[in-house]
């Protein structure tokens, strides 16, 4: 039942990975800290819609 989701740095806004996660396990939206190649530096990164 896993789903492929998308990760947005919330600092630029590039989507540069991608995870799984289980919807009805997990409804709510994933954050996590990732390192973002534009900003070179760890940051927020979000599930898209």
């Amino acid at each position: 039942m896993a789903e492929h989701i998308i990760l947005e740095c919330t600092e630029c806004g590039d989507r540069s990975y991608l995870s799984e996660k289980n919807k009805r396990k997990h409804p709510e939206r994933l954050s996590l800290k990732k390192y973002c190649p534009v900003e070179r530096k760890t940051t927020l990164h979000r599930e898209t819609k």
